[in-house]
């Protein structure tokens, strides 16, 4: 069974950084795991995409967070990591840690099949 769990959630201030883990175990597919993303919900909104990989030549971002957040990924460790820099309120949500599917036909980047359980991100004015 697949298995994601978050770590590096918590509070900082506006213009801080963060650096989130998660690692990935329990894997039998690899195509059902090639591509790794993180999302976040804020209250009241919908679930976004934040940014997606599946390697370090193929990466989508949010327009929100191109040029202070990286996603990267260490295959010999199964981590995949989301380092927020100049961090701003408005990135305060629930950070989610999917993997799945790599698509082309659509701007969605992947199809999830697994999921973490969240970490709750909190930046403050």
């Amino acid at each position: 069974q697949v298995q994601l769990a978050e770590s590096g959630g918590g509070l900082v201030q506006a213009g801080g950084s963060l650096r989130l883990s998660c690692v990935v175990s329990g894997i039998i597919s690899t195509t059902h795991t090639a591509a790794r993303a993180w999302y976040r919900q804020a209250p009241g909104k919908q679930r976004e995409l934040v940014a997606a990989l599946t390697g370090e030549y193929d990466t989508k971002y949010a327009d929100s967070v191109k040029g202070r957040f990286t996603i990267s990924r260490d295959n010999a460790e199964n981590t995949v990591y989301l380092q927020m820099n100049l961090l701003e309120p408005e990135d305060t949500a629930v950070y989610y840690c999917a993997a799945g599917r790599r698509i082309y036909y659509s701007d969605n980047f992947l199809i999830a099949d697994y999921w973490g359980q969240g970490t709750q991100v909190t930046v403050s004015s």
